[in-house]
């Protein structure tokens, strides 16, 4: 059953609010609109780009009837608080998860993260729990934000390393779903990250292209005094 038809099954409609984060994941707001609710974003932990409990608890609301987590990039969310956030406040808590890998592909990507992790210079490189599938893997790229994150996103393509950029525009700016909320985190991570390949079918040879690609370009980034 999809999100839309869980809140629906809940009792979640109109004139309810439901907490969703604006970093990607555009098809979780648009779940709630589905079901009548309006979505209400909350900010990220900048460490795991799941929603931080403590922003979900001060964006609540009288109105607000639920709350739909999303675990990013392999990062698992902070089910515990949140769920013990929902029962203080009588609150729905649905998890949103995203496509995962198979077991063989997971261990095979947490090895070149691993990889990654020892070889990276210049760029930040993500903080992984033992609980972290390694879907993606997401760097910090230095500098001033957004532009310098694109520079280096075209350098990198540029030596045949492919990178994507997880999140172009935040949910609470696209126009259907603009809200005037203060999101520092969310603005932050949408400006500096950068998604690395770590797919199971590379070889030792691209990641070591990899590395050296990012490390002839990192540190040259940063921030104008």
């Amino acid at each position: 059953m999809g999100t839309a038809a869980l809140l629906r099954a809940a009792g979640v409609g109109a004139g309810d609010e439901v907490v969703v984060p604006a970093f990607g994941n555009v098809e979780v707001a648009q779940a709630v609109t589905l079901a009548g609710a309006l979505p209400a974003f909350a900010d990220i932990d900048p460490a795991t780009y799941c929603l931080d409990p403590a922003a979900v608890d001060a964006a609540l609301t009288p109105r607000t009837a639920a709350v739909v987590v999303v675990h990013r990039f392999g990062h698992p969310a902070d089910l515990g608080q949140l769920r013990a956030l929902g029962q203080r406040h009588g609150l729905l808590v649905l998890e949103h998860t995203e496509l995962d890998a198979s077991r063989d592909e997971t261990a095979r990507r947490r090895e070149r993260a691993a990889y990654l992790d020892t070889r990276l210079r210049g760029v930040r490189t993500p903080e992984r729990g033992a609980g972290h599938s390694c879907l993606e893997y997401v760097v910090r790229v230095p500098g001033n934000g957004r532009p310098d994150r694109d520079a280096f996103a075209r350098a990198v393509r540029a030596k045949g390393v492919a990178c994507r950029i997880p999140v172009q525009t935040p949910v609470h700016r696209l126009p259907e779903f603009r809200r005037c909320v203060s999101l520092p985190e969310t603005e932050r991570a949408a400006d500096e990250t950068l998604a690395l390949p770590v797919d199971g079918s590379l070889t030792k040879r691209d990641m070591q292209r990899t590395a050296s690609v990012c490390n002839a370009l990192g540190g040259l980034l940063a921030p104008a005094l």
